[in-house]
């Protein structure tokens, strides 16, 4: 049994019962079942059903974001905005799932010659609870217009949410085409080895994205997987630094920290460092964040800023666990961080700016390049060159210049190395959730 506190005051927002092992089976036997009747409906078809369901997602997105404050505690506008991302998600790929096309090639001319983009077959979509709404509904609405079958898990901190996702979605689809169970890491990991999975897709902690591809090695199924982020952000001089500030607080500060591209490490160029630090400082102290996702999490990032300062780095701000109820934890900025230290070295994944001053760009280029990790990473820079230099010799999937969460809708990176790999968003991901089949037609004998 999953039992949820809610993380602003502990109080429980209710058990929701484990899927038991042996019951998996049958759960994979319906969608595998269900799978070549959905491949084989019209993509218009499906299309208009996924339609359907971000219709009924909308209507709620009250009820839906109310289960993301209390499960995870998101704030509840910021709930509601992520709610509906994911019902403008839903749309996009009902549009984009029945114009999504092969090639013909050009060979004998007697002859014809196609590549065919078919359905994998069962999709096993593991969601985070950071974003619950908006990141499954990527993968579950790209999966579900390509034609596949889908069982869902979401995070074991947010089965409520999660599990009226699958009620409201699951409702307007053919029986065992979209089926939800609920767990912890142990039903993931059951189902990430199943001989009857096709493609397992995976949004989390770096760890189980390296489970899931051992597992899927032995399977042959495909894993798509975005892991673990620990972005730098560089900051040249000639910026301004207060601006440089206020983008590196949005960076390491929004969602309490809880972002897969938030900023987990900065090097900022000793001209303006001092300055820069004075008003990353203010940032932090004028910012009142919403607790982290649980107490267990909490402890977590606490050790990584605790043994940091034992190392040598000083808290300017925050640091400290707060007294009273909840988990919250206080936006923190440490200076005098050096690249050894485990808070530059993993995802914290909560509120903490880990600050090293380096001489130059180049060095700071050299520092942000050198990691495990490869999902994004930030510049802030006034010269071109450096901008030019830095999105093509930073070893990441996204590099954003002079905006820490700027970009165009629709836009799809590969993450690199620790991060995962494969297409996670974007018309691309309908590319990911399809196999490719080479057809050749020729006229019978002479």
């Amino acid at each position: 049994m999953l039992k949820i506190h809610d993380p602003a005051d502990d109080s429980l927002v209710g058990t929701m019962p484990v899927t038991a092992a042996d019951a998996l089976g049958s759960v994979l036997g319906s969608a595998k079942k269900a799978a070549r009747r959905w491949a084989s409906t019209p993509a218009a078809e499906r299309g208009a059903a996924v339609k359907d369901a971000a219709r009924e997602l909308r209507e709620r997105v009250g009820e839906l974001a109310g289960l993301i404050e209390s499960e995870t505690g998101k704030p509840r506008a910021e709930a509601e905005e992520s709610v509906l991302a994911g019902v403008g998600t839903l749309e996009q790929y009902a549009e984009l799932g029945p114009v999504h096309r092969g090639r013909s090639l050009l060979g004998d001319p007697g002859a014809t010659d196609l590549m065919v983009p078919e359905a994998r077959g069962v999709v096993v979509a593991l969601t985070p609870w950071n974003d619950p709404v908006a990141v499954a509904c990527g993968l579950l609405g790209a999966a579900l217009v390509t034609g596949n079958t889908v069982v869902h898990k979401p995070s074991e901190r947010c089965p409520h949410t999660g599990g009226l996702l699958g009620t409201v979605l699951s409702s307007l689809l053919p029986d065992g085409v979209l089926q939800t169970v609920q767990g912890d890491g142990e039903i993931g990991a059951a189902l990430a080895a199943s001989r009857d999975v096709d493609l397992v897709a995976h949004v989390g902690s770096t760890a189980a994205g390296r489970s899931i591809a051992s597992a899927t090695a032995k399977t042959g199924a495909k894993a798509l997987l975005e892991n673990g982020g620990n972005d730098p952000l560089v900051v040249d001089a000639g910026v301004d630094p207060r601006w440089a500030a206020a983008q590196a607080a949005t960076g390491a500060f929004a969602n309490s920290g809880q972002i897969c591209v938030a900023v987990e490490r900065i090097y900022v160029h000793q001209d303006i460092a001092d300055a820069f630090l004075g008003a990353l400082a203010e940032e932090a102290g004028n910012r009142r964040l919403a607790p982290l996702v649980d107490r267990r999490h909490r402890e977590g990032v606490h050790d990584q800023v605790v043994e940091a300062i034992a190392q040598g780095a000083e808290p300017l701000t925050g640091g400290e666990l707060p007294d009273g109820p909840g988990a919250f934890y206080p936006a923190t900025v440490l200076v005098g961080c050096t690249t050894g230290m485990r808070v530059f070295k993993e995802e914290t994944f909560g509120p903490v700016a880990p600050v090293c001053v380096t001489p130059d760009f180049d060095q700071a280029l050299e520092l942000a390049a050198t990691d495990d990790y490869g999902l994004a990473a930030t510049v802030l820079t006034a010269s071109m060159e450096h901008a030019q230099r830095a999105w093509r010799e930073l070893p990441v999937g996204t590099v954003k210049v002079n905006d820490v969460f700027g970009g165009a809708p629709g836009g799809s990176a590969h993450p690199r190395r620790a991060s995962g790999s494969g297409y996670g968003y974007g018309p691309e991901l309908l590319d990911e959730m399809t196999q490719t089949k080479v057809v050749h037609l020729a006229p019978p004998g002479p």
